[in-house]
């Protein structure tokens, strides 16, 4: 292959994933306690269950976007063995390091001419961008060139839909999403929102739920509402220290769909949607719409 297919750690594919499609994962950065750490589909600097618990403890962890140096960094190295480069990462909608992408491949592209660089909006949060890249990751191993997967990823990104449910009310509310009493209230009636995102990415509070028993059939609900041709297709589930969740969900979407993967949300998402997060990722409508 004559180019290099690369994505960021807010991806939250597992270790196992990322190597079935060849995809390079850029590494992300996040602190807990004044502590930095970079995170690795391999959780290499830390482990999920240890950061989760840090959480429950009452650890406000932080997240910083890839910056410049580091994408040059990342990317010259292949540019420098004759690459060219593909990549895709955390939407505009929730991060500012698309726009820092951007800056180091002008540099780039003047320092290596004859390199082609194609950076692609991803408009696709954490699992749904994972989703996104797994499904490209398979035609760039089939051996799709980089022009025609360029435009597999634009046309397919439009189709990826998002459903997520936040136990974690104190988290939201930290970043900003829901106010204090909303987060009190919500807390004393078993609320949890139902998340969903635009076509950049950014976040949409699409609805409430209320008790654990409904998560299920909530999210069963819009996979059967807004999935296309689902028999064929993989349907993605990610979960936040919630593999509990995560079996009751899959439990009940089989039969409905080709393959159902199971992904953990990592630190760069976890920070700021807390432990207990799940969600389920398909091709279909994309609705923020409950």
């Amino acid at each position: 292959m004559n180019y290099v297919f690369m994505t960021d750690a807010s991806c939250d594919l597992t270790q196992k994933q990322v190597d079935e499609v060849g995809v390079r994962v850029l590494p992300m950065e996040f602190q807990i306690e004044d502590k930095c750490y970079l995170h690795y589909p391999d959780c290499r600097m830390m482990k999920l269950d240890e950061f989760y618990e840090i959480i429950r403890e009452g650890a406000y962890p932080k997240t910083s976007q890839i910056n410049f140096e580091s994408f040059k960094t990342y990317f010259e190295q292949y540019l420098k063995a004759g690459k060219d480069i593909l990549y895709t990462g955390i939407p505009t909608g929730l991060s500012g390091t698309y726009n820092t992408c951007m800056i180091a491949v002008e540099e780039l592209r003047e320092k290596y001419p004859k390199r082609k660089i194609i950076v692609i909006d991803s408009g696709c949060d954490s699992a749904g961008l994972g989703y996104l890249v797994y499904l490209a990751g398979k035609k760039y191993k089939e051996g799709m060139d980089i022009e025609e997967l360029a435009a597999y990823i634009e046309e397919t990104k439009k189709h990826v839909a998002h459903w997520f449910i936040v136990d974690d009310l104190d988290q939201l509310k930290r970043g900003g999403r829901i106010s204090g009493v909303a987060a009190t209230f919500g807390k004393a009636l078993q609320i949890k929102p139902l998340i969903s995102c635009d076509e950049t990415g950014k976040l949409i509070n699409a609805g409430k739920i209320r008790g654990k028993s409904n998560v299920t059939s909530t999210l069963v609900k819009y996979v059967k509402r807004d999935g296309e041709n689902l028999k064929k297709s993989i349907i993605f589930i990610a979960q936040a220290d919630n593999m509990e969740g995560a079996k009751e969900l899959k439990k009940a979407l089989k039969g409905m769909c080709k393959e159902i993967q199971i992904c953990d949300v990592g630190p760069v998402i976890g920070s700021h949607v807390g432990p207990g997060m799940l969600a389920v990722i398909f091709t279909g409508k994309r609705n923020p719409v409950a």
